[in-house]
């Protein structure tokens, strides 16, 4: 049962990941759209932000949440493991990063995001320092 589960896990997390790693970049496109006044452009990000985030983005999050922890519920020895504890902050922090992205799709969607695409080039690239920390400590277990 435990490789079945895994196997999901990781399957939402790659989607999940996917997702992270997208819609900023979506967000960087939707600023220099405009930011050069292209109203068509701007329409059809604001379709596309919102079907990520509704569509991919939050249901893989929950499957990844859903999956970890019924993993944890197999093997509960992870729970005193200092690498766990580092893992499960890092997935906290995620999961704000997820919420914060729903706050600038909110903010895209009104036409009251002020934030430039430089901004949005650097926020894109939080996911992936959580992503290296988090495989580091799943398959290393340093601690």
């Amino acid at each position: 049962m435990y490789l079945w589960v895994k196997a999901i896990h990781l399957m939402a997390v790659v989607t999940w990941f996917a997702a992270l790693f997208y819609l900023p970049r979506l967000y960087v496109y939707h600023a220099t759209a405009r930011d050069n006044g292209d109203a068509q452009a701007i329409t059809y990000f604001k379709t596309m932000e919102r079907k990520l985030y509704r569509g991919i983005m939050t249901p893989s999050m929950i499957a990844v949440l859903i999956f970890g922890g019924w993993m944890l519920y197999l093997v509960p020895e992870w729970f005193s493991q200092g690498w766990m504890h580092a893992k499960l902050a890092l997935v906290i922090l995620l999961i704000a990063y997820h919420h914060v992205c729903l706050i600038y799709l909110k903010q895209f969607a009104q036409d009251r995001c002020t934030k430039g695409h430089v901004f949005f080039r650097w926020f894109n690239e939080a996911p992936v320092i959580a992503l290296v920390a988090i495989i580091l400590l799943a398959v290393v277990k340093p601690f």
